[in-house]
């Protein structure tokens, strides 16, 4: 998860799958350095492959480490521990921690999912089927090369059969399950620009056209003061299901936009916000994961679940 620092001097650090050579790899796996970038890195003592430093051009062998150190590139601290969950030779599932962007930010170039799975495995032209939001945690799906991108990305709604999150919410339904439909579009007077609204069909000032949103909700269980909800997504709109439970008045615990009228997402936008204001709200994070996937290949069904939940939800679970 974020602590909202900085780190400068960057340890960017790769697996070497195919023999190579060593300005070949950099230049892959670094896209900013031209090759006389590379030689002066290497005069200055800034490239190692297998833990040593190395001052010239050579032959790279599959399994073998190379770090490049960035002295004056930052990034924003974030929590980078992926793992593997199942994998296909087409397709890969892992489980995204929470506060890691799944791809480039204005914060963070590297520490990103989708550089990271590349920098660590054999697929370096992997791509993203879909999309979590930063904060949210659980399973995602990647393709793990360009033609299987091309395939899966238009086969994505046959692909993925069913997808149910958990989410972890302040107050208790007075239902056991329901099936919330509403329109959703952001509005033009928000002052908040990302969030997204429940609005008329024909509202006339949202940004764009509302479409609909389907979530079937179910209470799973429920402690003082907050519940665990089961969220089968029957649509995939923007922050559907966070949009849809603060409608319900069931806002996500840690949720800075769709809990508290937003205050703490735009207090945030002047200054860090305090341990003070994460009591409040929770946690540091929005207590959203993508829990379970059910998959259809055409080869094969494959039913995945990930109870890889992050340390903001312990306390929660431990009282349920």
């Amino acid at each position: 998860m974020t602590d909202e620092r900085m780190k400068t001097g960057y340890l960017l650090q790769w697996t070497q799958y195919q023999p190579t050579t060593l300005l070949a790899s950099v230049l892959e796996n670094y896209h900013h350095w031209s090759e006389d970038d590379v030689h002066q890195a290497l005069t200055a003592g800034l490239i190692s492959v297998n833990g040593v430093l190395v001052q010239s051009d050579g032959d790279l062998s599959p399994s073998d480490q190379v770090e490049l150190r960035l002295t004056q590139h930052s990034e924003l601290v974030v929590d980078t521990q992926w793992k593997l969950m199942w994998q296909s030779p087409e397709l890969t599932v892992v489980h995204k921690p929470a506060g890691l962007p799944v791809s480039r930010t204005t914060r963070n170039l590297f520490d990103t999912l989708i550089s990271q799975v590349r920098r660590a495995t054999e697929h370096k032209h992997a791509h993203l089927l879909h999309r979590l939001d930063a904060e949210t945690s659980g399973l995602i799906i990647l393709a793990n090369y360009d033609h299987a991108d091309r395939k899966w990305k238009k086969r994505i709604d046959r692909l993925i059969e069913r997808k149910i999150y958990h989410a972890l919410v302040w107050g208790a339904p007075d239902w056991q399950e329901t099936l919330c439909e509403c329109y959703l579009a952001e509005k033009k007077d928000s002052p908040i620009r990302t969030q997204m609204h429940v609005v008329a069909e024909d509202e006339s000032d949202t940004v764009k056209a509302p479409k609909l949103a389907r979530t079937r909700f179910t209470c799973e269980k429920t402690a003082d003061g907050f519940s665990l909800i089961s969220c089968e997504l029957l649509s995939g709109r923007k922050h559907q299901i966070r949009a849809q439970l603060a409608h319900l008045g069931l806002p996500i615990i840690g949720d800075k936009i769709y809990s508290q009228q937003g205050r703490f997402y735009l207090q945030r936008l002047e200054a860090p916000l305090t341990p003070e204001d994460y009591a409040v709200l929770g946690a540091e994070h929005h207590l959203l994961h993508a829990f379970q996937l059910n998959l259809n290949t055409g080869k094969e069904q494959v039913v995945l679940q990930d109870d890889l939940f992050p340390a903001a939800w312990q306390p929660y679970l431990q009282q349920l």
